[in-house]
């Protein structure tokens, strides 16, 4: 973690409290970078490698714990977790923090959760985003993960269809074959930084509600999600990013480059977790991003 200043507090919403993080300050001439994390269900933990961005390039990264998850936690709230409730948060967040114009990244979910934002709110403001690992259609993104299953060693494929059929996730075979797959296509690194263990196989109650009980099959109220026909509609200068070996495969992210106007794609040697494994790389080319949209 980086010795910048740091700022930290609390934005009401929803009778609840969503907590944000604001690290380091801009430069003259540089926005500030708010980031959306996954999930959903995750917390801003695993996204800390930001903090370089604020480092080395001096533009203010703001994170925030969407509601009912990390810092922002409620009780089980089944009829309030959704799309549209994290949605209407990310514009609460701009108003309280002042984020007339802004840029941002949204990983994985978040992803999802920006692409989502720009296509029913067209916002003001919002300079620039970059999608990274995000499928805009959770339909593509299961048999994605079907035909990556693939090439698990023999059985193992079975082993994870059967888990997600039968609901039993408590196996070792199921254990031993979720591991497999998440060291090829979601966090590839053996010792990951301790930012990322504080997010690592932290299964939630939204996540659970929203997504399931793992990467591979969407369960949850998440299912069936899917903004590719509206792509079209975004008007934000956007940069999509994802790793070679990512559970949100080069399939997965060219639909959006075909159909989100003049984005643009880079691909890293990563995984899901691209951010993280090449660290310095993925900041470097995210921040040039940002300095032509300022």
């Amino acid at each position: 973690m980086s010795n910048l200043p740091i700022v930290e507090g609390k934005i009401p919403f929803k009778g609840y409290e969503t907590w944000y993080l604001k690290v380091g300050e801009s430069a003259p001439g540089k926005l500030p970078l708010l980031v959306l994390h996954g999930g959903p269900g995750a917390k801003h933990n695993y996204l800390r490698s930001l903090d370089g961005i604020a480092e080395r390039y001096h533009r203010q990264v703001i994170y925030y714990d969407q509601l009912g998850c990390g810092n922002s936690s409620t009780p089980y709230l089944p009829d309030v977790w959704g799309p549209k409730l994290w949605e209407e948060e990310i514009d609460v967040v701009r108003e309280a923090l002042g984020l007339e114009r802004v840029h941002i990244l949204g990983q994985s979910w978040g992803g999802m959760l920006a692409m989502q934002y720009a296509i029913n709110q067209q916002p003001l403001g919002v300079r620039s985003m970059v999608v990274a690992s995000s499928p805009a259609s959770i339909t593509l993104w299961e048999s994605e993960a079907l035909r990556l299953m693939d090439w698990l060693p023999t059985g193992m494929k079975k082993t994870l269809v059967d888990a997600i059929a039968s609901g039993d996730f408590d196996t070792p075979e199921y254990k031993k074959a979720a591991a497999v797959y998440n060291k090829r296509h979601v966090m590839s690194m053996d010792d990951p930084p301790q930012y990322v263990l504080e997010t690592e196989n932290d299964k939630t109650d939204v996540y659970r509600y929203m997504q399931g009980e793992d990467e591979f099959m969407v369960t949850g109220k998440l299912k069936g999600w899917d903004v590719s026909n509206d792509l079209w509609k975004i008007k934000i200068p956007t940069l999509l990013t994802s790793g070679l070996m990512d559970e949100a495969t080069p399939l997965i992210v060219k639909q959006c480059l075909d159909r989100i106007p003049y984005a643009q794609w880079q691909l890293f040697m990563g995984t899901h977790m691209v951010h993280v494994e090449q660290k310095e790389v993925y900041n470097r080319a995210v921040e040039s991003f940002f300095e032509t949209h300022d």
